[in-house]
């Protein structure tokens, strides 16, 4: 009897294995049923964001996918997560280890009257190996595959035919890209949530050249009703007197202080953005302005993409960090680590002298619509 016990037992064993590794070998080639996958659509819908559209792509690992695509104009959030695989609310460990097949994915909400699909699957083919399989850059596996994954008829549509397009610049070579519905997606932890972000010199396979091109991509599909992104230049000595006040001169071009309460747009509550008085290059959304009982403009961050200029100042027997402008060298104001802790907790105060304030309702007549998504 014990004889027989350990064979039954090792014929167990290698039952078990085989079929293990044919699970393995489906995952590894994406041949998984549809019809094994556990889903949560009638969440992901049920949480949709109003007013907005949704894709999801995977690109390889997700920290770098992220930032890129929340680095576009037009797109309004991001998150990442762990899509169309085998299990429910699956770990990291469980994605690396357990061969669950999820891919790791990028949730993109988007603002479609300022980004296009079309748009969107054209930026996210320059950051991929269309052709590889279950691998990108320096990382391999099936959690790498790359996948466009659809919510409806009509993005399936605009895939196809995008994916079409893609086929006939890689002719001779096959595409590797997974096309399907959005089966399940469970969002990763807390930590890969804009990792990158919190990690500025973390592991990326996308290189910062393609971070910077995302910034300053526009969608020419609907270049009626936005326009592109200016180039702004730092004006003449002359010029500025001639353009600026008094006031917004010696703000600007002396590092002057405005009186507090007694300016501009201290109290403003309307929505809009503010540019550099000097320049018109853009500085700051409505949205991220709060009152912080200053009398100045504040401000919990600047406009993603936005470059400012930090530098310290030792002047009137304080330390502290001055605020410039890039594009036009304009002094705007001061950074402080007081600000809305639920925010980032920092506070840019503004001098109402240095900006120039363009309501929501002017911005695509004077050139800033692809910015109105950050308005709202």
């Amino acid at each position: 009897m014990k004889t027989i016990s350990l064979v039954s037992v090792a014929v167990l064993v290698v039952i078990i294995t085989v079929f293990l590794s044919q699970k393995k070998t489906m995952a590894e080639n994406n041949i998984i049923n549809n019809s094994e996958m556990p889903s949560n659509v009638a969440e992901l819908k049920a949480n949709a964001p109003k007013g907005y559209k949704e894709i999801y792509l995977a690109g390889g690992c997700f920290w770098g996918v992220e930032k890129y695509f929340a680095s576009i104009n037009g797109v309004v959030a991001t998150d990442v997560g762990y899509a169309n695989g085998l299990t429910s609310n699956p770990t990291y460990e469980d994605v690396v280890y357990k061969n669950t097949n999820h891919a790791e994915t990028v949730h993109i909400v988007y603002d479609e009257k300022i980004v296009s699909l079309p748009f969107i699957l054209d930026m996210y083919y320059k950051i991929i190996d269309p052709t590889s399989v279950n691998k990108q850059g320096n990382d391999r596996g099936v959690q790498y595959r790359t996948g466009i994954y659809y919510l409806d008829d009509e993005q399936k549509n605009i895939a196809e035919k995008s994916l079409a397009g893609l086929a006939q610049k890689y002719k001779g070579e096959k595409i590797a890209i997974e096309l399907m519905p959005i089966i399940n997606y469970y969002k990763a932890e807390d930590y890969h949530q804009k990792y990158l972000d919190k990690n500025p010199f973390g592991y990326c396979h996308i290189g910062s050249d393609k971070f910077d091109e995302a910034k300053k991509a526009v969608d020419r599909n609907l270049h009626n009703n936005i326009a592109e992104k200016k180039e702004y230049k730092q004006l003449t000595d002359e010029e500025l007197k001639a353009q600026l006040t008094p006031m917004q001169y010696k703000v600007t071009q002396n590092n002057g202080t405005e009186p507090a309460f007694h300016n501009e747009y201290w109290d403003n509550k309307k929505k809009g953005i503010y540019v550099d008085i000097t320049t018109g290059e853009p500085l700051f959304s409505s949205k991220d302005k709060y009152d912080s009982g200053s009398g100045w403009p504040s401000f919990t961050k600047p406009i993603d993409g936005t470059e400012l200029t930090e530098n310290r100042d030792t002047s009137h027997g304080m330390i502290r960090t001055e605020v410039r402008s890039k594009a036009g060298d304009a002094h705007l104001g001061h950074l402080f680590n007081d600000g809305p802790k639920d925010k980032g907790g920092m506070r840019y105060c503004i001098n109402s002298a240095s900006l120039r304030f363009i309501p929501k309702e002017d911005m695509i007549k004077e050139g800033y619509g692809y910015l109105i998504h950050l308005v709202d």
